[in-house]
C-alpha cells in the first residue's frame, strides 16, 4: 500500500542545522526527536506543532536522545549553565591578562551559544582555529577570532590534553610578553551530570 506523508522538519535547538522530523499520515502522527534541547516553552511557540490554535495530536514521540536514562534525571538549563561559566570565566580572565581559558570542546558545532554569550557579556573573543566553519552563521563571526592573543581560547588539537597537561594551550601558546600563562580548563558537556550524584 502506499500512502501521503507529510514531513516536516522542526528545530531541534542541539546544535546548528539539528531538525526534529514529524510525520503525519492518514495512520496518525509521529515525532522523532534525535538530539535536542528545548528550554521549558520552546516548543508551545513552534507554529509547526499546531494546528489552529490547538496542538497536534501527536500518537507517538520517538526519543533517541543520549539522555533518555533515568541517570541524567536533572539536567541544569542552558542559562543555568552559562552563568556559571560566565561567573568562573569573568572571575579568573579579571585577575591578570595572563589569566586564560581553555574551553575544552570535544565537538567541533554546538557551542556556540556559549562563545557568544561569553564574548557579549566580557568583551573577549574566543579564539577558534578556523573561522570557515562558521561561514555559515554569521551571527557568530563577531564573536570568535584566529588571533591567539585573546584570554578565552576554544582551539582544538588531536590530543588537547597532553597539550594542557604541559601548561600550554592547544594553539601552543605559552605566554604572552614572556609573561607565563595561567591556565584553567572547562569543559562543557552534559554528560557530566550523568557521572556526578549531586
Amino acid at each position: 500500500q502506499k500512502e501521503d506523508i507529510e514531513v516536516t522538519l522542526l528545530p531541534a535547538g542541539h546544535c546548528p542545522g539539528s531538525v526534529m522530523f514529524l510525520f503525519e499520515g492518514e495512520n496518525g502522527t509521529v515525532l522523532y526527536t534525535g538530539d535536542f534541547r528545548l528550554a521549558k516553552g520552546e516548543a508551545a511557540r513552534m507554529e509547526l506543532l499546531h494546528s489552529g490554535t490547538r496542538v497536534k495530536d501527536i500518537q507517538s514521540v520517538y526519543l533517541d536522545t543520549t539522555f533518555c536514562d533515568p541517570k541524567f534525571y536533572h539536567i541544569p538549563s542552558r542559562e543555568e549553565c552559562l552563568n556559571g561559566i560566565l561567573e568562573l570565566v569573568r572571575s579568573w580572565t579579571s585577575l591578570t591578562r595572563h589569566h586564560v581559558v581553555w574551553l575544552n570542546c570535544k565537538a567541533a558545532y554546538g557551542y556556540e551559544y556559549l562563545f557568544i554569550n561569553l564574548s557579549e557579556e566580557l568583551g573577549i573573543k574566543v579564539h577558534v582555529n578556523k573561522l570557515d566553519m562558521f561561514r555559515n552563521m554569521p551571527e557568530i563571526l563577531y564573536h570568535v577570532t584566529t588571533d591567539r592573543c585573546t584570554q578565552i581560547h576554544a582551539c582544538r588539537h588531536p590530543r588537547d590534553d597532553d597539550c594542557f597537561r604541559g601548561n600550554r594551550l592547544p594553539c601552543g601558546m605559552t605566554c604572552q610578553n614572556g609573561t607565563p600563562l595561567h591556565i584553567i580548563s572547562i569543559k562543557p558537556s552534559t554528560m557530566w551530570f550523568g557521572e556526578r550524584i549531586k
